[in-house]
């Protein structure tokens, strides 16, 4: 595995690959991308992507859509996304549609062609800040107890079982 690391912040690191799109491929590819949007795990408010760790990612074209960007944060040690990324039959399969439009892509199925071809892309962010904490994990999560404790306030006896002093810390916070 290579020793190339993205920054991190605290349990979140970001990784950020850039490529030369192929001649005359910028159309096909944005006509790709379009449809990788429009893919299950990757639709707007869609929480289901292969890789269970990233909180999001970016393809953005740029120089007159002669370079491509795919920038994204994710959870966990650097090597550990990258076994998820390259062991991912989803996300490789939905990358090879994107890739082959760019210079030096081989293509699949040959796995050690496709790790120098990805890591041969990456160059690590000058800076990279977070404003959040948590894991994918710990905020989905969240969000869990949060729906399940609004459910708790919707019951017609939640006013009296909420009296007791130990949930005023709760309380407080669903006040916000």
């Amino acid at each position: 595995m290579s020793t190339a690391t993205g920054r991190s912040v605290g349990p979140t690191s970001e990784f950020s690959l850039f490529f030369h799109i192929k001649p005359g491929q910028s159309e096909p590819l944005r006509a790709a991308l379009d449809d990788l949007q429009q893919t299950p795990g990757y639709l707007p408010g869609d929480y289901g992507m292969a890789i269970k760790t990233i909180h999001e990612a970016r393809f953005v074209l740029f120089d007159d859509d002669t370079r491509l960007a795919f920038i994204t944060s994710f959870d966990g040690p650097w090597d550990a996304y990258m076994d998820d990324f390259f062991n991912s039959g989803p996300t490789l399969a939905l990358f090879d549609l994107i890739f082959r439009h760019t210079e030096g892509y081989n293509g699949l199925p040959d796995l050690a062609t496709e790790k120098a071809f990805i890591l041969g892309a990456q160059e690590r962010a000058a800076a990279y800040a977070r404003n959040y904490p948590g894991t994918v994990k710990e905020i989905l999560k969240a969000q869990r107890v949060n729906a399940a404790f609004q459910k708790v306030l919707d019951h017609p006896d939640a006013a009296a079982a909420l009296q007791h002093p130990a949930l005023q810390p709760l309380l407080d916070e669903a006040g916000d």
